[in-house]
């Protein structure tokens, strides 16, 4: 592998984490995750984290940047890149292999293409002013600066302010401040996706939702709220952190939370795969593997493309 990162992304309950597991067991090297929201410590089973997964055979995988930051805090792709830069040179100073794996594609990207974003500091001006201001006036004022590529901001008030916000002091949009000015060498990257049909994957995503409404998630939510979270908190999570404190809030009853949830993720699964596609439309090679493929095939087609990239 030499200096090159691997990159391992796909959708939401495509696989990714186990397959990066392997692949890292294979070339000694450790796992550096990609997820906005598994940074959260005691956030677990709503975010998938999956530690039991960090092990292939008898060896255990060392990961970064999982339960980095405690619940209620706020994290962001300007923190991320920092965190991820520390780990990165450290990993790469022992000489080991780096596997990058995860499915926020901004942090991909971000990695992928050698930004250095500044912390853009909060503007309590603006913020006072947008108060009062409708959901669909601040929506108008967010698309005014330019394109956006992150249409998850639009959903909740607070993250739309706070995308108005660094708009304004990028002065380029939204897009274009998260992705203008390269400031460092981006790293030689080998970007594996994993693919799968949307049926297939629609019913992966309906089995892992059961497997966690069985395991607890709905008492790791209420046990959050109890520490301190907010519902504003848990809105500003998002997916099942949104809709179980809808639920535990009697907003909606658990067979409601269950199905709007349900849509939701397959909506969020939708908009990784098109930022993913995204990402290769600006620049960067993405090789698809097809995981209904005999895995034994599939992983030698991963070497090959390693083999190949290298």
């Amino acid at each position: 592998m030499g200096e090159r990162l691997l990159v391992v992304l796909g959708p939401t309950a495509s696989g990714k984490t186990r397959l990066a597991v392997r692949l890292a067991a294979h070339f000694g090297g450790e796992i550096i995750s990609a997820d906005s929201r598994q940074v959260y410590r005691g956030m677990d089973i709503g975010t998938g984290k999956d530690i039991a997964d960090y092990q292939y055979e008898d060896q255990k995988v060392p990961y970064h940047l999982i339960d980095v930051v405690r619940a209620g805090e706020r994290y962001n792709v300007y923190r991320y890149l920092r965190d991820f830069y520390e780990v990165y040179e450290e990993i790469k100073a022992r000489g080991v292999v780096p596997v990058l794996c995860g499915g926020t594609g901004m942090y991909i990207e971000a990695v992928c293409r050698g930004f250095v974003l500044p912390e853009v500091p909060e503007n309590e001006a603006l913020r006072k002013a947008c108060e009062g201001v409708s959901q669909e006036d601040l929506i108008a004022r967010l698309r005014s600066y330019g394109p956006l590529h992150n249409t998850t901001d639009i959903g909740n008030r607070k993250r739309l302010v706070r995308a108005i916000e660094i708009a304004e002091y990028g002065r380029g949009g939204v897009a274009r401040s998260c992705c203008r000015g390269v400031a460092r060498n981006a790293p030689t990257t080998c970007i594996i996706g994993l693919d799968l049909p949307v049926e297939e994957r629609r019913a992966r995503i309906d089995r892992r939702l059961e497997e966690r409404l069985q395991n607890g998630m709905v008492e790791e939510a209420e046990r959050l709220m109890k520490e301190g979270l907010t519902v504003e908190d848990m809105m500003y999570y998002g997916l099942e952190y949104k809709y179980l404190a809808l639920y535990l809030t009697g907003a909606i009853s658990f067979e409601e939370m269950k199905g709007q949830l349900r849509i939701a993720i397959h909506q969020f699964a939708k908009r990784q795969m098109t930022w993913f596609r995204g990402m290769e439309r600006r620049g960067l090679k993405v090789h698809w593997i097809d995981v209904m493929r005999n895995q034994e095939e599939m992983l030698d087609e991963i070497f090959k493309t390693i083999k190949y990239e290298t």
